[in-house]
Order: C-alpha cells, then structure tokens, then sequence
C-alpha cells in the first residue's frame, strides 16, 4: 500500500494555509472563509419578514384568509 504525501503536523484548514481558488480563467477568486455576523443577522431578519409577509398577505398557511 502506499503512505500519503502529506506529512505536515499543520492541519489542512489552518488560516495560513488557505490557497486562493481560481474560475472562469481567473476572473473569479475565492477563498475558505468565515460569514460575518452582520450577514447572518440579515439572513434572519429577511427569513422573518418573509414569514410575516406569507402570514399577512398571502393568506396564512391554511385555504384561504379567515374572515
């Protein structure tokens, strides 16, 4: 059998060693990182409106607004 090359101590998702990922021949760069906080509050501030907003105008969850 063969043994992996890779024989670091570091682990593989050390910040240090995060490579940036290239697509579309370059024109797109990405990298591993971590959402801000400010991003998650607006994910559930939107996911609360969207709730309130099916509620309200869309006629609840059941067949039909009551009354």
């Amino acid at each position: 059998m063969t043994e992996p090359t890779n024989r670091s101590n570091e682990p593989a998702s050390d910040s240090s060693a995060h490579e940036m990922e290239e697509y579309a021949g370059g024109y797109i760069q990405a990298r591993v990182g971590k959402i801000p906080i400010w991003l998650l509050v607006v994910y559930a501030v939107l996911f609360i409106w969207g709730l309130y907003y099916l509620v309200n105008y869309w006629g609840g969850l059941g067949p039909g607004r009551p009354g």
